[in-house]
């Protein structure tokens, strides 16, 4: 009991630390003390680093050399298309929307999953689908942003990328999260991700100006290397461990509501009914996609 209390409570700060991310990231890079790239050029090396020096606390695994090529593409997907593609869509984009946009995940999983792993959806699970990606159309093409410098349509395509390709890496990764512990996993991802976003991030790296950093920029940019980098990749096996996976899914939806609130507090965002009305779409796609259901299925 004592063990599932503190998985709960390891879930819960995932949530909060992506849900404070959308805004301190997206401060930084309106500031225009570091772009986009160069960010996750700072996030990945600086996650991969501190991975590398605590992974002495999981075991010495030996990797099968024929599972390089697998941890490859899930660096690929999972750190840097997801996360060059999740930043650079914050910089046009708001946090209300980024937030909102990512919980199609488990849509986007169902339908690849569907083709990659020929899973069978149910009639209720094509009509979640359709709800979704309504909600996503209706943010995209009718949200507006207070910042004169963000492009909501490109921005919020970018997320929805950033979301298709983090769903690609969940399904990638499913046989090596059962074969290998996590510091042994994840060490290697980001050590393969570091070196794939060097090219994207390098030139504007060397271009920031870390004199003209506030202390809140310092913190801003700690907190995404730690809390919403290292802590998260840390935290989230520990509750799937201890958790059912639906038990973690519901707390995915407390992150847009957590993104949403700090947002409005910090004044980096607005709500509007355009964004109300495209939340509940999303919200309730998101629902009868991950909804427990006897219904006939159908191919697709």
């Amino acid at each position: 009991m004592k063990t599932r209390y503190w998985a709960l409570i390891a879930v819960f700060f995932v949530q909060v630390f992506y849900g404070l991310n959308y805004t301190f990231a997206k401060d930084v890079m309106t500031g225009g003390y570091i772009t986009p790239f160069a960010f996750i050029l700072i996030r990945v090396g600086g996650a991969a680093l501190l991975f590398w020096i605590f992974s002495f606390l999981g075991p010495k695994e030996k990797i099968d050399k024929k599972d390089f090529k697998t941890f490859f593409y899930a660096a690929v997907f999972g750190v840097a298309a997801n996360m060059l593609l999740f930043f650079k869509g914050l910089e046009y984009t708001t946090p209300i929307h980024a937030s909102v946009i990512m919980i199609t995940a488990p849509i986007i999983v169902l339908i690849l999953s569907s083709f990659y792993l020929q899973e069978k959806i149910t009639n209720i699970k094509i009509v979640g689908i359709i709800f979704g990606f309504a909600g996503a159309a209706v943010l995209s093409i009718y949200g507006k942003s207070a910042n004169p410098g963000d492009n909501v349509l490109i921005g919020n395509v970018m997320i929805l990328l950033n979301a298709t390709s983090y769903s690609i890496y969940i399904i990638i990764v499913k046989k090596l999260t059962n074969k290998y512990h996590p510091f042994t996993f994840i060490k290697w991802l980001f050590l393969f991700g570091f070196f794939m976003v060097i090219p994207f991030g390098y030139n504007e790296l060397s271009s920031i100006d870390f004199s003209s950093f506030t202390n809140y920029i310092w913190f801003c940019v700690v907190f995404v290397v730690i809390c919403a980098t290292f802590g998260t990749y840390l935290l989230n096996p520990l509750g799937l461990k201890y958790l059912k996976a639906s038990t973690v899914t519901v707390f995915i939806y407390m992150q847009p509501l957590i993104a949403g609130v700090f947002a409005l507090i910090m004044k980096t965002d607005s709500l509007t009914s355009v964004k109300l009305i495209a939340t509940t779409l999303i919200f309730l796609g998101v629902y009868l996609v991950t909804k427990k259901s006897k219904i006939k299925t159908v191919d697709v």
